[in-house]
């Protein structure tokens, strides 16, 4: 019998999931990164089974990127306490998301802050006798008094600690006891994140989740926790583990290049200069290198001021002539000196600001930031620099565009590593852009939903290639394929490479559409979720819509579009990202590591994969029914028609628009 049986939640396995829990069960016990391709409906959450099985001591840790990856995991963990009741688990979100406490600034500068300062009131009270802080006269004194705006106390904090007498001599501050028996209650029966807050009460949610998850066997935490080497780090010290004591899971591991390179990017704007020139003036008495410094921005805002007459939307620009530029007849002889002084400086604002109680980033510090990667980027070509345009000035940006060390050093550095998701295809591609030449073990998973429920269609006579945009003919059978499309019944997605394109075509086709309510996704997200929210309610209320969107926009990954929610989605057009010198750079840097396979990998796998996400709202469950639309011809060419599921590519249908119109027709009747 297999060690995961026990573990299994459900009555039977399906098609190619014992088999995907064996790789992982044999993962678990020798080591090794596996990559599982696995469609919607695979059950590709049970691969935790095969980790708790084997962890024999170790700690499972599953890195989910949305509250709703997070919310699959507890309910499948909950369903395998059922057959396990003395499993632990619990989960850890940003502090963003957990902290109650007020007030304004960046919410990790803040907690560390008023955590420094709190914890040296309370020790300084314990001395004199004050063991239990949240009943000491003084300190609720100074909570009372508090500038709610720029706290230095947290009564959360304090609410959730309390002192006894150390073994050898002095006071240890230890976990209260109110927060030791909610942390047990939240082990023995989960709590979601909308109800967390209302759990805690007056303790720290997020110093009651660290608690318990020391001593549970599984804990469920986002993106930024793992990918992020300072947050790692910090938590695994919390925790008092090591990676080679962790099994990693990492869900929707499609999203970890994506995820890795922003953190891995540094920006600048204008406006930084000059909130940064205002800092160094109160310095310039106290610090000997704020003087050198402040000669050296004009420069900087020079600088940026020179790209604006470029007629580029992005482009690159030369870190050298940057770098002669800034440093010339200043006091500096170099790049390196001028980021040492910065660094000091950068430091004596963040100590000051921390002990006043203010707990944003300062300019200094984005400044120092940019300049050290900047230079750094000089020689690491896995670093851009680039600048962008937009109304509200030129932002500089010092772009990581490769994950691979990243995700090398984290994947290896852990017991076993298994990264899931429902679009990594072709998953043996995705391996060779994340981990190069370490060794991958992959699995791809057929798609186990009725056929019979689905429809997939590639037009073969419309493409938005660049050459075509003009052309007449193309875009006026683009029109008449959305208005095929929109005759079907229920409720619809039609997804665009950008809002341009949108834009363009949704004018073409919106005017000739009858009998569905129109969405079209706004550039800007703050009305974007209350319209997807009367979208997605249409159907229970006996109509129906149509969405005009983006690829990989808000409306297109990390959506559950189950039922009649959705009944069709079509993608017009390859969503390739724009072509301009930065684009060109990038594809030279993977063509140089990889070969002629670097320009797919980094160039059209993401395009392929923005259409999977975006199509893949459609079919959640086995009975869904639906009509997927390859609005595209270039799908049908051999690269990037090998690159498709291999359901897709059996099941997909060429077709022209007359074929196309009597499909739909015959699907609805």
């Amino acid at each position: 019998m297999d060690s995961f049986n026990s573990y299994f939640p459900y009555a039977e396995y399906r098609p190619g999931q014992r088999h995907m829990l064996e790789v992982a069960a044999q993962a678990a016990r020798e080591g090794g990164i596996i990559m599982i391709d696995a469609p919607t409906g695979s059950g590709k959450s049970s691969v935790v089974a095969s980790l708790l099985a084997e962890r024999k001591g170790r700690k499972v840790i599953i890195a989910v990127r949305t509250v709703s990856q997070l919310t699959t995991f507890i309910r499948e963990l909950e369903l395998v306490r059922e057959k396990q009741p003395k499993l632990k688990t619990v989960y850890l979100v940003g502090k963003s998301s957990m902290c109650p406490l007020g007030g304004e600034g960046d919410v990790y500068r803040r907690c560390e802050g008023v955590k420094a300062f709190s914890s040296s009131l309370m020790r300084e009270r314990a001395e004199k006798g004050a063991c239990i802080p949240s009943k000491d006269p003084f300190i609720l004194q100074q909570i009372r008094r508090m500038d709610r705006d720029h706290p230095l106390i947290c009564p959360y904090y304090i609410n959730s600690k309390m002192f006894v007498q150390a073994e050898t001599a002095g006071m240890k501050m230890v976990p209260s006891t109110a927060l030791r028996t909610k942390a047990d209650r939240v082990i023995a029966r989960p709590v979601t994140p909308r109800e967390l807050g209302e759990f805690c009460g007056d303790i720290c949610p997020y110093e009651l989740m660290m608690h318990a998850a020391r001593n549970t066997d599984v804990v469920i935490l986002n993106y930024h926790h793992l990918f992020n080497r300072d947050i790692r780090e910090q938590l695994y010290a919390s925790l008092g583990i090591e990676p080679h004591d962790i099994l990693l899971l990492i869900d929707e591991a499609h999203n970890c290049g994506d995820i890795i390179t922003s953190i891995e990017s540094v920006t600048l704007e204008e406006r930084d200069l000059e909130q940064a020139s205002r800092e160094l003036l109160s310095l310039r008495r106290r610090h000997k290198g704020a003087d050198a410094v402040s000669h050296v921005l004009p420069r900087l805002t020079t600088f940026i001021r020179g790209l604006t007459n470029s007629v580029e939307v992005e482009d690159w620009f030369d870190p050298s002539i940057f770098d002669r530029m800034i440093v010339r007849e200043s006091l500096y002889r170099n790049m390196d000196e001028i980021v040492d002084d910065l660094i000091g400086i950068s430091e004596s604002i963040r100590e000051k600001n921390l002990k006043s109680g203010e707990y944003r980033e300062t300019a200094i510090e984005r400044l120092t930031k940019f300049l050290f990667r900047l230079s750094l980027s000089a020689t690491d070509p896995a670093y851009l620099t680039v600048y962008r345009k937009a109304p509200e000035g030129i932002t500089l940006e010092v772009r990581n565009i490769d994950p691979t060390i990243p995700m090398q050093e984290i994947c290896t550095a852990h017991a076993c590593c298994i990264l899931i998701s429902g679009t990594l295809s072709p998953v043996d591609s995705y391996a060779r852009y994340y981990f190069g030449d370490t060794p991958v073990t992959t699995l791809a998973l057929p798609n186990n939903f009725p056929k019979e429920n689905r429809l997939v269609v590639c037009a073969n006579d419309i493409t938005t290639a660049f050459s075509m945009r003009q052309n007449v003919d193309n875009n006026s059978r683009i029109s008449d394929y959305t208005r095929a499309f929109c005759t079907l019944k229920g409720n619809l997605a039609i997804y665009f490479p950008s809002y341009q394109i949108l834009e363009t075509y949704a004018d073409l086709a919106v005017p000739h559409i009858r009998g569905k309510k129109i969405f079209i996704e706004p550039r800007d997200a703050t009305d974007a979720g209350s319209a997807l929210t009367t979208f997605l309610s249409l159907p229970a209320q006996g109509r129906s819509g149509v969405l005009f969107a983006v690829c990989g926009g808000k409306w297109s990954e990390g959506l559950d579009y189950r039922g009649e929610m959705l009944n069709g989605a079509m993608v017009v057009g390859l969503p390739l990202a724009p072509f301009n010198r930065v684009r060109k750079m990038m594809i030279e840097y993977f063509r140089h590591k990889f070969g002629e396979e670097g320009e797919f990998l980094c160039y059209t796998l993401p395009a392929i994969n923005r259409s999977l996400q975006a199509l893949g709202r459609v079919l959640r469950t086995p009975q869904d029914r639906g009509v997927l639309v390859f609005g595209e011809r270039r799908f049908l060419e051999k690269r990037v028609h090998n690159a498709l599921p291999s359901w897709i590519q059996d099941e997909m249908i060429a077709c022209e628009i007359t074929r196309f119109r009597e499909m739909v027709s015959q699907w609805e009747s």
